[in-house]
């Protein structure tokens, strides 16, 4: 084979790095003020110490502070009932999966936790992925649609499974059912679904339910509206919703499942685990298994994340839980909004709209000293001008908890001229 045709040639070579230098590419995004690092937590729950990233060296804890960063929004993480069932799992099935599920990785808790998550979505059935974001990309990919029409905010992985599928994409106003008509008419002819200008085209509309950065609902009968009036597809991402309606999602409050046809979400957030989900019909789902290459071509998710997310299902469901989080939510976005501070959204996720980058990041970093957790959230993440602290409070925060949070964004808030 000559070095044309072999698509690996020259890589062992004794000359430059061919192109690559992380040092470089890390200089030009510090540059930018684009980078991040890792800051260990000790715990994952409403309080914990966390370490300044350690690098390759063991983390130095400091002193305890309350986090209102996390995504564990019923707080279940650490719950004894949750935690038992992860070892119960472990011990009878395994800890780990052992191959993809369509080898020897599929087991009964895989598909008791799918009847589970089938029963409170109201499916025919549901399939478990390794994550949320292998569940975007391989059900975006494995539809394989003609024309997608995506929210213009929606998850990076809805993004990345556009990108992966080749379809023309359309990128819509962000929760703008007028922008997805229009983009649709221009598409189409409108009226019935058989009008549309090619007829053998499949359509496919996406968008998150809760976006998490804005904590915005979609107005998703209006976009089934739209959807159908061109026979199109709706896919939700329910990541940041599930759980949290009688364990369901946005989906399940407005009584919407009949009309959406592909619901997906996550297990890593309320309910306090690791992997993603896909719900839908019988032939929804046998299709993503022969045809989700990150369902394929991944092992099963590990049992004891299937047991942890069967057991946090199961007490979201029962309502306890979900009623402690929205009085905390209620309680703190009065609070805030009461000091004077702009809270965006309707929802658990409370942006707190600061405007400039730089007021953005000094507030996050002042409410550090004051032993609260609570990022800045900067443009590219965010449109400029538009920089804000993502807020959010779990069930398990006391109301001495909010009410240290408030009192640090009060004084944090005063000391930077912001309120």
């Amino acid at each position: 084979m000559n070095e044309q045709a072999d698509p690996h040639a020259g890589v062992e070579g004794s000359g430059p790095d061919h192109g690559f230098d992380p040092a470089e590419r890390l200089a030009e995004r510090r540059d930018r003020n684009l980078d991040r690092d890792l800051q260990p937590a000790e715990h994952v729950a409403a309080r914990t110490r966390m370490a300044s990233d350690p690098r390759g060296e063991k983390p130095d804890y400091g002193d305890e502070q309350l986090v209102f960063a996390a995504n564990n929004y019923l707080g279940l993480a650490q719950d004894d009932r949750v935690v038992r069932a992860a070892q119960e799992a472990a011990a009878s099935v395994g800890t780990g999966a052992g191959a993809s599920r369509l080898v020897t990785g599929d087991t009964g808790l895989h598909r008791a936790l799918e009847r589970d998550i089938a029963d409170a979505k109201g499916t025919e059935r549901a399939l478990l992925f390794s994550s949320g974001y292998a569940a975007n990309v391989g059900t975006i990919t494995a539809l394989d649609p003609d024309v997608i029409f995506s929210d213009e905010l929606n998850h990076a992985s809805i993004i990345d499974g556009c990108r992966l599928s080749g379809a023309e994409t359309v990128v819509y106003d962000h929760c703008d059912p007028g922008s997805l008509a229009d983009a649709m008419a221009a598409r189409g002819t409108g009226g019935d679904s058989d009008e549309q200008s090619d007829a053998d085209e499949s359509w496919l509309v996406v968008t998150d339910s809760v976006f998490s950065m804005d904590g915005d609902v979609a107005p998703l009968a209006e976009i089934c509206d739209v959807a159908e009036r061109y026979g199109a597809w709706v896919m939700v991402d329910e990541a940041h919703a599930t759980g949290l309606y009688d364990g369901g999602g946005i989906v399940q409050r407005d009584g919407l499942g009949d009309r959406i046809h592909v619901q997906m979400g996550t297990l890593s957030k309320a309910l306090a685990s690791q992997g993603g989900y896909v719900a839908g019909s019988e032939h929804l789902v046998e299709h993503l298994v022969n045809a989700a290459r990150s369902f394929v071509f991944s092992t099963g998710l590990a049992p004891p994340a299937v047991g942890a997310a069967r057991e946090a299902l199961r007490i979201a469901r029962e309502g306890e839980q979900c009623e402690h989080l929205w009085d905390n939510v209620e309680y703190l976005r009065d609070g805030l909004t009461s000091l004077g501070y702009e809270v965006l959204g309707e929802t658990q996720i409370l942006p707190v709209l600061v405007g400039s980058r730089d007021d953005a990041v000094a507030l996050a970093d002042r409410l550090r000293d004051f032993g609260i957790v609570a990022p800045a959230i900067r443009p590219p993440t965010v449109p400029e001008g538009t920089s804000r602290i993502r807020v959010a409070p779990m069930a398990t925060h006391t109301t001495a908890a909010l009410d240290r949070c408030l009192a640090a964004f009060e004084t944090a808030g005063r000391e930077r001229g912001l309120l």
